[in-house]
């Protein structure tokens, strides 16, 4: 095959045209490869007897086996729970095999899925690289394109930058989401205007509007499943206390960020049947969660002890 490897019928007939005396450039011509390739050949596997096309077979396929790279083994990463690395290996590549299918970059879906199976769901861009194998600039790459998804986010550790995925990471992920189905209503939306609804372009474009309207629809009534076990912790979090808290001294008890306290509370006043029988009272700053006495009538009421109001 020109410019493939020499094969030992090439070199047999390398040996035949050479005792007949043809040079170098019309064995080259005939075989369809660089006079040099030729040169080199028969340079490299000549003897006192000339030309030795067994040899050369033989020693090439030597000097391919010694330069055959070995398989290289991926280190896992640690974990200390006693699992199977190979099975960590396995899951971590159908994972990432997964990601590639739904439409994202095969690196990105490496350094995402590599995150995900990290117990502390943090590594350096060196912990990566090495974890991978890949150069410095494809994690960079990657990682620049997972911020911008929302999908990690960067954190300072001294002089480190680390790489976090953290249990906000799916708020994150559907709050962009929605964020960026906005964006299509909005410019489609403007297309329709700019071009005429009355046009073939123009209609087009307002039927795309109102597909990512519905969609938009759709979406904001899911983020309520979505944020529906947040709700919850942050109710039973008002219960537990028994008294006012104020969102960043929720957000300190519960160890979360101060906009995902914000959503859960969004939640559970705007949507009532997540929070039965509770509601939550907010005044002053502060936040109660108080029973919703008006789902008992006034006898019951009496006959607990509570007056109604």
């Amino acid at each position: 095959m020109p410019g493939g490897r020499l094969t030992q019928e090439d070199r047999r007939l390398i040996a035949t045209w050479l005792k007949d005396g043809l040079g170098y450039a019309e064995i080259a011509r005939r075989l369809g490869r660089p006079t040099s390739t030729i040169s080199r050949e028969v340079a490299r596997n000549s003897g006192r007897s000339g030309y030795r096309a067994e040899e050369a077979n033989r020693v090439t396929g030597e000097r391919a086996r010694r330069r055959k790279p070995q398989p290289r083994t991926v280190p896992v990463v640690e974990n200390g729970y006693g699992r199977d690395p190979e099975a960590v290996r396995a899951f971590e590549t159908d994972f990432a095999e997964m990601i590639v299918a739904t439409g994202l970059p095969r690196m990105t879906a490496r350094v995402l899925a590599c995150l995900a199976v990290s117990d502390d769901g943090v590594l350096t861009a060196s912990e990566l690289t090495r974890r991978l194998q890949v150069s410095p600039a494809s994690i960079s790459n990657a990682v620049a394109y997972l911020e911008a998804q929302a999908m990690l986010k960067r954190e300072r550790d001294g002089r480190r930058e680390q790489y976090v995925i953290d249990e906000e990471m799916p708020q994150r992920v559907w709050a962009e989401s929605v964020r960026a189905n906005q964006e299509w209503v909005k410019i489609s939306r403007q297309g329709a205007e700019v071009l005429g609804v009355g046009t073939p372009a123009g209609a087009r474009l307002d039927d795309l509007s109102r597909f990512h309207a519905r969609i938009n629809e759709v979406m904001h009534d899911d983020r309520v499943a979505v944020f529906a076990g947040d709700a919850l912790t942050v109710l039973t979090a008002l219960l537990h206390a028994g008294r006012g808290l104020s969102l960043p001294a929720l957000a300190s008890a519960l160890d979360w960020s101060s906009d995902r306290v914000s959503a859960a509370l969004r939640v559970a006043e705007e949507h009532p049947h997540i929070a039965g029988p509770v509601w939550v009272d907010s005044h002053a700053g502060e936040y109660r969660a108080v029973p919703l006495v008006e789902r008992l009538t006034a006898g019951q009421l009496a006959a607990l002890g509570r007056p109604r109001g």
